[in-house]
């Protein structure tokens, strides 16, 4: 079996490849010849990761996934949300991001946040979702270099460090994202066992 892997982040593509069994070859993006920006148009995380997934299925052809993932703070009524990667505008720039979500909160004791990630997966004419969710609050400060988007600012509940501060094997096995993958792994086990 092989699956398309909607996105051309090596770095995730190497970190996934490794989770799945060794019989499913994945391939990027690139790999089919996509160069174009694939849309995230929707109103919600489920529906960029399952819009992604559509997009790859009609117009290449291939079975596939995608994720989105969003942080969504309590005290700012879930925002960024859906909107995470562009919260302090079109830039896309993580530390402007951080630094309008810690201005918003200035002064706010409640703090409570969490990360979702939700992973569509497009499989012989047949759609389905995993997520993967990981509570936790927002520092007052950014802390740690590692990682990337809000991993600085993301103290995960029951641990003393962000996921900056966190090995990435760490942060992967408590993580939204781990845990989504984890369940897509499961499932494509469940009906492509292991030779």
């Amino acid at each position: 079996m092989q699956l398309v892997f909607a996105t051309n982040n090596l770095n995730k593509i190497k970190e996934v490849q490794s989770l799945i069994p060794s019989n499913i070859k994945l391939l990027s993006l690139k790999d089919i010849g996509c160069f174009e920006d694939v849309p995230e148009t929707q109103e919600t995380i489920e529906g960029n990761a399952t819009q992604k997934a559509e997009y790859i299925k009609a117009h290449y052809g291939y079975d596939c996934f995608a994720d989105d993932t969003g942080l969504e703070v309590e005290a700012l009524n879930g925002a960024p949300g859906v909107y995470s990667a562009r919260y302090a505008g079109k830039q896309r720039d993580a530390h402007d991001n951080m630094n309008k979500i810690l201005e918003n909160l200035k002064n706010k004791p409640y703090r409570e946040a969490r990360f979702k990630t939700v992973v569509a997966l497009h499989l012989n004419n047949k759609l389905k979702t995993f997520t993967g969710i990981c509570e936790g609050a927002i520092t007052k400060t950014k802390q740690g270099e590692g990682g990337f988007g809000y991993d600085p600012i993301f103290k995960p509940k029951g641990f003393n460090k962000t996921f900056a501060e966190m090995d990435l094997s760490l942060k992967n096995k408590i993580g939204h994202r781990g845990k989504a993958i984890t369940k897509l792994v499961d499932f494509l086990n469940s009906i492509e066992p292991k030779i």
